[in-house]
């Protein structure tokens, strides 16, 4: 009897070392269909100010709603995932996207006839933001649970550059279909892609099989790994990476949401060349992210990682703004220069978040994990509702080097906020072995 439960348990095993490969495919690609929605969204910045009869004050405000949904849902999110489980929140939370982004294809699209109000597109975005704020915290605790330490980082990362990569993929596509088909196309084909995701979550996202028989056991390196009973929202260093994550998302959110503006207005750039540009900040984060995360894995260096990501952000939007403010009447001569600043200083900004996400749910330990990458969320999401309606006011006070600047010294502040590097006598929580692969 005993060789047969022996048995039974190396078959869990050998089942969830070929499976969570299928989970991480799950994790990415539920990231990767939201991102396209709230990365790809602002791509289309132009031509929401023309299709919706908008200033850039309300284009602000309207995609600024979705980062407060995002912000204003991702806790409740986490802490429902860490009692209802990753397979259950992600399956409702993708379902849920698909429909309101398809309401949104249905009913507030601007026609000849018919153009919605701000407050319309505002509710509809927020709406969108409020449901899509699910997948950040389900996708990444159940890639926690399937992954050990020291693959967890690669694990995570790759999880993490399903970000860009969906911003990317909304940066080519959104644009075109905005100005050549309409918006019922660019939330129409969101819609879809979150109905696929989820068809694909029913299909592969599993617990592993021997997640309920092993709770004692995972009960207590969790905590171990945590380092407090209280949990997450009671833990000082997992409150000072969701700080940090917040501050440093700053510049990284100002290119997102108004980069392409920044290179319409400023430096009269065509349509190819702001997508290009905006795909290439995507695809070089996207690369970025996954060699962080397996860098840092045979380093243990996260924290001193993502402090050098801060310092050099830093540096990367100064030259932006000083290049910016030096250029005066000429800087339509200066337009590749602008681009490529623009996508050195985008993909700075963003490499670090799937090793900053690891460092997170290494802190709080893979019970608590979806509470948080929640709190992680939450700030990087306050920050996309906070970033757009701030851009329009710099402007209105000064100018684009401003814009860059703040992003600069917003970088600057995360660098004391982060958590220092744990000292080579010190027991390293990180390293901590908190096995939950069956």
């Amino acid at each position: 009897m005993r060789s047969e439960s022996l048995r039974a348990v190396q078959t869990h095993r050998t089942r969830g070392a070929n499976h969570r490969w299928k989970v991480l495919g799950v994790g990415f690609a539920a990231n990767a269909s939201f991102s396209a929605a709230f990365s790809g969204i602002p791509t289309t910045a132009v031509f929401l100010r023309s299709g919706y009869h908008v200033g850039n004050s309300g284009l602000g405000l309207v995609l600024g709603m979705l980062g407060l949904g995002i912000a204003l849902s991702e806790l409740p999110w986490g802490l429902l995932t860490d009692r209802w489980g990753d397979r259950r929140v992600l399956l409702l939370g993708l379902g849920a996207t698909a429909a309101a982004l398809a309401g949104m294809a249905l009913f507030v699209v601007p026609s000849d006839a018919y153009v919605p109000g701000l407050a319309t597109l505002a509710l509809g975005l927020l709406l969108v933001g409020l449901l899509g704020g699910s997948v950040n915290g389900s996708s990444g605790r159940a890639v926690m649970a399937w992954f050990r330490e020291g693959e967890r980082g690669l694990a995570m990362s790759i999880r993490q550059t399903a970000v860009p990569a969906g911003g990317g993929l909304g940066a080519l596509m959104l644009p075109a279909l905005a100005s050549h088909f309409g918006f019922a196309s660019v939330y129409g084909v969101l819609a879809l892609l979150c109905a696929v995701t989820a068809a694909f979550a029913w299909r592969w996202l599993h617990e592993p099989s021997l997640l309920e028989h092993s709770d004692s056991q995972r009960s207590a390196a969790d905590l171990a790994a945590s380092g407090a009973n209280s949990g997450p929202l009671s833990d000082a260093r997992v409150w000072r990476v969701a700080l940090g994550i917040g501050a440093l998302c700053v510049p990284q959110l100002a290119v997102v949401t108004f980069a392409t503006v920044f290179l319409h207005d400023f430096s009269h750039a065509g349509v190819v060349l702001i997508s290009a540009t905006m795909a290439a900040v995507q695809t070089g984060a996207a690369v970025a992210r996954v060699w962080s995360g397996r860098w840092t894995d045979q380093r243990g260096n996260r924290r001193a990682y993502m402090r050098g990501c801060s310092l050099l952000s830093a540096a990367l939007f100064a030259l932006l703004a000083l290049v910016t403010a030096a250029s005066g009447a000429h800087h339509a001569a200066l337009t590749m220069v602008f681009a490529g600043l623009v996508v050195l200083g985008g993909v700075s900004a963003s490499a670090w978040h799937g090793v900053a996400f690891t460092e997170l749910a290494t802190l709080a330990g893979t019970r608590r994990a979806g509470t948080a990458l929640a709190m992680g969320n939450t700030f990087a999401f306050l920050t996309l509702f906070v970033t757009p309606l701030a851009i329009p006011l710099l402007l209105s006070v000064g100018s684009w080097p401003l814009v860059w600047a703040v992003g600069s010294a917003c970088a600057l502040i995360a660098l004391p906020v982060f958590p220092r590097a744990v000292s080579a006598g010190a027991p390293a929580v990180r390293r901590t072995p908190v096995r939950c692969e069956p």
